[in-house]
């Protein structure tokens, strides 16, 4: 039992050196090699784009039609546009949008790097003098870092359109009243950390998705479980990482009076 902590606490202490290593290889990343980081954001941008999409118009319309249920009871059915809003745009937007990203990009990038780890290319490019920091892990750690906050934004704006549309066939509010008690309950220093929080996110996926795929076993299985552990790993991270960051954002919004 003793050993099995102490193996454990020995690999977060890898893991907590190899993402210092990668966020000071991010900064040169980007500068020499922005090829490499916009074909990894469009990798993660895009290719995320129709799931986003898709759940961000289904979190709209199952929100519209369980929110005005609880609503009617009560007659408060024009406040829906406004509690609709809060609860995508304040938390389940962002969460969700990681946990999409989590899911391809954890399993993508255990099993890329398993296979290269596997084929000893990553070997390879070290004898060759190509850091794997820099030019492998630092590229895709700046393109989920960028791409998981516009995601968030394209799943916030779908689930709202999603839950327009159901107003208009179900509802009663024309859309410029929908739109104009959508931002009611909302302020700026709700939307804009809830958004930014998911830089961090990204990073995370990144980082242990990278992580899992280079210390994985030489063999076709081991790749498989890389990509299985990427996915779990990312998205325990990402639940990890909110319980800490919400309260912790909340804190420094307080303590800097910042209420627009």
């Amino acid at each position: 039992m003793l050993g099995a902590i102490v193996e454990a606490l020995e690999r977060f202490g890898r893991f907590v050196g190899f993402s210092l290593e990668v966020a000071g290889a991010m900064p040169g990343a980007a500068i020499r090699r922005p090829g490499e980081v916009i074909r990894q954001f469009e990798r993660v941008a895009w290719g995320g784009l129709p799931v986003v999409a898709s759940a961000g118009v289904s979190v709209g319309l199952v929100t519209w039609l369980q929110v005005r249920r609880l609503l009617a009871d009560y007659g408060a059915e024009a406040n829906l546009p406004s509690v609709l809003a809060a609860a995508v745009l304040v938390e389940t937007g962002p969460v969700l949008a990681s946990l999409l990203v989590a899911g391809r990009m954890g399993a993508g990038l255990g099993a890329e790097l398993g296979s290269m780890t596997m084929t000893e290319e990553i070997e390879a490019r070290e004898v060759l003098g190509a850091p794997i920091v820099s030019s492998l892990v630092a590229p895709r750690a700046v393109a989920c870092a960028l791409a998981v906050p516009l995601l968030t934004i394209l799943l916030d704006a779908f689930a709202l359109l999603g839950g327009l549309g159901a107003e208009m066939v179900g509802g009663s509010l024309s859309a410029e009243a929908f739109q104009s008690r959508a931002l009611d309950f909302l302020r700026l220093s709700d939307v804009l950390p809830a958004t930014l929080k998911t830089v961090v996110f990204g990073l995370l996926v990144a980082l242990i998705g990278c992580w899992t795929g280079l210390n994985a076993d030489r063999s076709t299985e081991a790749v498989g479980n890389a990509a299985t552990r990427g996915v779990v790993r990312s998205m325990l991270a990402v639940f990890a990482a909110n319980v800490v960051l919400v309260p912790a954002l909340q804190a420094a919004i307080g303590a800097i009076g910042w209420k627009s």
